[in-house]
């Protein structure tokens, strides 16, 4: 096997991305907690540092709730599974070696590495050496596909599918982030919270159509597209899919968020009585001059993608990685959703 191929399967390994799955909620939340600790620094007054400290915080807090539940809301309402528990996978692996090995003559070194992909993941070098072994065995190639599975060739059916759990993955979080966003602003700025609200749902929508939904219907559309021209090549098909993904989210996706939030949420979020504008009234006066000197007028402002938004659509090699093999991306998203999520809370467009 080649350098590329042996790496693909030892990312791919079940266990590996078992464990990588069972340690994020922990990271995610150490991250959090960092972030909020960070953020608070920046402020040297002492009072405002614990109202910032609790502000990002909460938005926070909700956010990786969110996003820790979102990948069971979304296999329920999908009725799409999860991926196999760390037990079954020790289990289904003890069977598939003992089975093996008592049906296989094969050397003590390869009996050993085999017999430690019960409990442990695999090396660079074990996978490799494993694989070159028993390139020549009978019933290995069987063993080697059902102990690392290879990516499927599938079709647009199936990544519509597939949408359909990610996209209700990825929902969930941002609603979850502007939930907490508005929960931390109500108890930390009483008196102007509602005035951050429409930014929270701008930017809450720019995130989901840009960054996560149309990425994956772009996906699935380049797919389709493909199947009828005859594309079969698994590398064709991933390249056709990024492109889709470029075209419909990272382009279209910026300009159709920024079309909603202009002609839609702007004016549902902004209709005030303009006799206000010149009123005399103290409490009016108070709120006109807060508004000026703390939120810009941001009417009409267009949202563009930034290095981090650009980032943030490795969540899209989700959907690719069921061509190219890339599972470990699945457990990761609950953090790229989590980055959604809280810049969408804190009203981040403006």
């Amino acid at each position: 096997m080649r350098s590329i191929q042996v790496l693909g399967k030892f990312l791919d390994q079940p266990m590996l991305v078992s464990k990588f799955q069972k340690a994020v909620p922990a990271l995610l939340t150490a991250g959090a907690c960092a972030y909020t600790m960070y953020d608070a620094s920046k402020e040297k007054d002492t009072e405002k540092r614990k109202q910032r400290a609790l502000k990002t915080g909460i938005t926070l807090g909700v956010t990786v709730a969110s996003a820790l539940a979102a990948p069971y809301i979304a296999s329920a309402v999908t009725k799409r599974p999860l991926n196999p528990s760390l037990k079954n996978i020790k289990l289904r692996n003890a069977d598939l070696v003992d089975s093996f090995i008592k049906s296989s003559n094969i050397d003590e070194k390869t009996a050993s590495i085999l017999q430690k992909s019960k409990e442990k993941v695999l090396s660079f070098s074990e996978i490799k050496s494993v694989f070159k072994n028993l390139k020549d065995k009978k019933g290995s190639k069987q063993f080697l596909e059902k102990l690392i599975p290879s990516p499927e060739n599938i079709n647009a059916k199936d990544i519509f599918s597939e949408i359909g759990f990610l996209s209700v993955n990825g929902a969930i979080p941002v609603v979850g982030g502007i939930a907490g966003g508005i929960f931390a602003d109500r108890l930390t700025d009483k008196e102007y919270w509602k005035d951050k609200v429409p930014d929270k749902i701008k930017e809450g929508s720019y995130q989901y159509l840009a960054n996560i939904f149309l990425c994956n219907v772009g996906a699935g559309l380049a797919l389709a597209g493909l199947e009828k021209m005859g594309v079969n090549s698994k590398i064709g098909r991933a390249v056709g899919m990024t492109a889709g993904i470029i075209a419909m989210g990272v382009v279209g996706g910026s300009k159709i968020a920024n079309f909603i939030g202009e002609k839609v949420i702007e004016p549902l979020c902004h209709k005030k009585d303009k006799s206000h504008t010149h009123s005399t009234n103290v409490l009016d006066i108070k709120l006109q001059e807060h508004i000026k000197y703390n939120h810009k007028p941001h009417k009409h402002q267009k949202r563009k993608p930034e290095l981090l938004d650009i980032g943030l659509h490795v969540d899209d090699v989700a959907t690719v990685s069921l061509l190219s093999g890339l599972k470990w991306i699945e457990p990761a998203l609950p953090v790229m959703y989590t980055i959604s999520g809280y810049r969408a809370g804190i009203g981040y467009r403006n």
